[in-house]
C-alpha cells in the first residue's frame, strides 16, 4: 500500500470513528476530569507538617520575563486561594530575586515561595541540582538539556513541560523612528551589524544602536533561534542587559535604538510589525500571538520533575494553566491561553470556498500545532483541547465548529491538502472524546502560510485553525 493510499485509508477510518453520536458516560467522565483540571481550584491549606516557623512551599528559578512580575502575581493568587493571609512580596537584597510570603494564621506560621529570575538557562541548572522545583523558561528546553535531564525526568513529556502562556517577542524602537515594519531578514542584517544605519532599511540617515538581552536570557535564546539562526552572529557593538526594563529605557533614550523584549515590557517604546518570508507583516496582538501566527511569537514554560514529590508544585502549575491562572497571565501583559472568539477581517483574494465556509463565523484564539515530525498534538494542544471544549460548552453547546488544517509545501499539492486535513481530523478526534463534534473538518495544504517555507520556522505552517459560527 502506498503512503498516499494509507493516509486515505486512515482518513476514512477517522471519519467513521468520530461520526456524530450522543454523549456517552465515558465522554462525560473524561469531560468531568478535564473540567476539574482547567478550573484548578487549590485546596485550602489548614496545617503544615513542618515545625519550622517559616516554611518554603517551593522555589521558582529561571526566566526574567516570567520571574519579573508574572510568577510573583501567580504565586500571590495561588496562596490567596489556599487561604493564606497577609500576602506580601519582599526583596532578598539580590538583583532579580524576591520572596512571596504569607501567614497561615491558625498555626502562627509563615509560608513562602522564592523566585530567582536570572535567565532561562540558570533555571535548568537549579532544577537539576534540586535548588528549584520549578524551572521558568521563555524558550523550550534545548536538545542538550533534554539529554542531560533524561535520567531525572523527560522534559518533553506533558507531565514535565507545561506551557504557561504565549508571548510575542516585541521588536521596539524609539517613538521618533519613522520605520513601522521590518522582515526577519532585515532584523538579522541589523543585529549582525551588516546594516548599521536606518537609511539602509527605508528610514532616516541615523546610526543604529543595538540593545540585546544577556546570554542567560530565554528572550535572547528565542531571538537567536528565530532571527539570527546559523546565518547571523550578534554584532559586538550590541549592549547586553539582564533586565528588559533597563533595555527599554535605553531605547527610549536613543533615537536610533532598537531592542527585543517580551510584550509585557514594551511601555512607551514603538512596536514594529514583523514578517517572515513571503507572509504579511504583523504586529504582536491578542489574536496573532495567541494563535502563534505572529512571526516572533514564543511560548513561556514551567518545567518540573514529571513525578514531583512536592504536592504544591503540581497544584500550582495546574492553577497557573487553569482559567484563573490564565486570566492573571493576561493581566500581566502576556497572552492568555483561555479561548476567545474574535472578529477577523479577511482579504477578498482568498479562495471563494474558504470565504463561504467562514462567512458569519468568528475566529477563535487558538491554533492547534503538533509534535515535530508527527501528526500527534503537542503538549500545549493537549491542554487546548480541554480549553476549547470548555469554551464551546460555555456557549451552550457544540455550535458550528469549523476545523481548517494547513501545512507546508509538499512535492504533490494533493498530498499537502490531505496531510493538512488529517491534522484537522486529529483535533476532531480529541474533541469527540469530550463530546464535542465539529460541523466541518477540512484541509487547505500550503495555502495562506504564516511563516517561511524554508528553515525551522516552517513548522508553524502546520496548524489547525478553529472557527465558530
Amino acid at each position: 500500500m502506498t503512503m498516499l493510499r494509507y493516509l486515505c485509508f486512515i482518513s476514512i477510518c477517522l471519519f467513521s470513528f468520530i461520526s456524530h453520536a450522543s454523549i456517552s458516560a465515558e465522554q462525560e467522565s473524561r469531560w468531568s476530569e478535564a473540567l476539574s483540571s482547567i478550573q484548578a481550584q487549590p485546596k485550602e491549606l489548614s496545617e503544615l507538617s513542618s515545625s519550622d516557623s517559616v516554611v518554603e512551599l517551593f522555589s521558582i528559578h529561571g526566566s526574567n520575563t516570567v520571574g519579573e512580575s508574572l510568577a510573583p502575581n501567580l504565586v500571590m493568587d495561588y496562596l490567596k486561594a489556599k487561604g493564606i493571609k497577609n500576602l506580601r512580596v519582599q526583596s532578598t537584597g539580590r538583583a532579580n530575586e524576591k520572596v512571596v510570603k504569607g501567614d497561615l494564621v491558625n498555626e502562627g506560621k509563615t509560608v513562602q515561595v522564592s523566585i530567582a529570575a536570572h535567565g532561562s538557562s540558570t533555571g535548568f541548572k537549579r532544577l537539576m541540582n534540586g535548588d528549584a522545583q520549578i524551572w521558568a523558561s521563555s524558550r523550550p528546553a534545548k536538545a542538550k538539556e533534554i539529554s542531560a535531564a533524561a535520567a531525572f525526568t523527560n522534559l518533553q513529556s506533558p507531565d514535565s513541560e507545561h506551557v504557561l502562556g504565549i508571548d510575542g517577542l516585541a521588536i521596539v524602537v524609539n517613538p521618533k523612528n519613522g520605520i513601522d515594519r521590518l522582515s526577519k531578514e532585515q532584523l538579522g542584517l541589523i543585529y549582525s551589524g551588516q546594516v548599521n544605519n536606518w537609511s539602509q532599511v527605508g528610514g532616516t540617515d541615523l546610526p543604529i544602536s543595538l540593545y540585546a538581552r544577556d546570554e542567560n536570557s530565554g528572550t535572547w535564546d528565542s531571538f537567536k533561534n528565530m532571527v539570527l539562526g546559523k546565518r547571523f552572529s550578534l554584532s559586538e557593538s550590541a549592549q547586553r542587559f539582564e533586565s528588559s526594563e533597563d533595555l527599554v529605557n535605553h531605547v527610549l533614550n536613543s533615537q536610533g535604538g532598537i531592542g527585543f523584549i517580551g510584550m509585557a515590557f514594551v511601555g512607551k517604546s514603538k512596536l514594529l510589525a514583523i514578517s517572515d518570508g513571503p507572509t504579511q507583516a504583523f504586529k504582536p496582538t491578542q489574536l496573532t500571538v495567541a494563535t502563534e501566527d505572529y512571526a516572533l511569537s514564543r511560548r513561556l514554560f514551567f518545567y518540573t520533575q514529571s513525578q514531583s514529590s512536592n504536592p504544591y508544585v503540581k497544584e500550582f502549575v495546574e492553577f497557573a494553566q487553569g482559567i484563573k491562572g490564565q486570566s492573571i497571565v493576561r493581566q500581566q501583559g502576556f497572552i492568555s491561553q483561555n479561548v476567545e472568539s474574535m472578529n477577523m477581517g479577511l482579504s477578498d483574494d482568498l479562495p471563494e470556498d474558504y470565504l463561504n465556509m467562514v462567512k458569519g463565523a468568528k475566529r477563535l484564539s487558538v491554533n492547534f500545532r503538533f509534535q515535530e515530525g508527527s501528526a500527534k498534538l503537542d503538549n500545549k494542544a493537549l491542554k487546548d483541547i480541554q480549553r476549547l471544549a470548555y469554551f464551546i460548552r460555555q456557549q451552550g453547546g457544540s455550535g458550528d465548529v469549523l476545523l481548517i488544517g494547513f501545512g507546508d509545501k509538499r512535492k504533490n499539492e494533493h498530498r499537502s491538502k490531505l496531510l493538512s486535513k488529517l491534522r484537522a481530523m486529529a483535533v476532531r478526534r480529541e474533541l469527540a472524546r469530550l463530546g464535542i463534534y465539529p460541523q466541518e473538518t477540512t484541509g487547505y495544504g500550503d495555502f495562506n502560510p504564516v511563516a517561511s517555507f524554508e528553515g525551522a520556522s516552517r513548522v508553524k505552517n502546520r496548524r489547525v485553525e478553529v472557527w465558530l459560527r
